[in-house]
């Protein structure tokens, strides 16, 4: 049970065109229950709106890549709700295999191995690990990612990790159940 009660339809008519600004045009599902639940306070949804829609539609970090370190972050963090989402739609669309998102969900890196990862993969998952552990990245970790990413890729990195994390303490805050439709967190991760 959330600590919030999500927004229920019917919607007030700013909050309805906002709610679905935020779901993807033809979504056959109703508005997540974390959007429902940030339009409690509409002015900051609406801040909010501006960054997360920009980094996932609008960034420069191929989406698998983007989708990985999605992935990641909130597996490391222990968000089974957003984590659960983005398995079920935008990680498969962006050409993540089960294996892989299983294997995000691993609590190491070395464990994370299970799957062959290719170096720029390997680099990502390296990075978001020391970050969630240290809020830091060592040398060794970002001249792996200068390797693959351009000083605008790399900004975008730090700022697409540091957002899921916000997005999970938000989720996991309030206690959000895991969409029906979303894929199941793996179970011992």
């Amino acid at each position: 049970m959330p600590r919030m009660e999500p927004l229920h339809p019917p919607y007030p008519a700013p909050i309805d065109r906002a709610l679905h600004r935020w779901m993807p045009p033809g979504a056959p599902q109703d508005p997540l229950t974390l959007f429902r639940s940030l339009h409690r306070n509409p002015d900051l949804a609406s801040r909010m709106f501006v960054l997360g829609s920009g980094l996932l539609n609008h960034g420069l970090l191929p989406a698998e890549d983007r989708e990985l370190v999605i992935a990641r972050v909130t597996a490391r963090t222990g968000c089974a709700y957003e984590w659960g989402v983005h398995a079920a739609s935008l990680a498969p669309q962006a050409g993540l295999t089960p294996d892989q998102l299983r294997a995000t969900a691993e609590t190491t890196t070395t464990e994370a191995d299970t799957v062959e990862w290719s170096p720029r993969h390997t680099a990502l998952l390296t990075a978001v690990d020391e970050l969630h552990d240290t809020a830091r990245l060592s040398q060794p970790a970002w001249d792996a990612l200068r390797t693959h990413y351009d000083d605008a890729q790399l900004l975008e990195f730090l700022v697409l990790a540091g957002w899921y994390r916000v997005i999970s303490y938000v989720a996991n805050g309030l206690l959000l159940t895991e969409e029906p439709w979303g894929v199941p967190f793996p179970v011992g991760s």
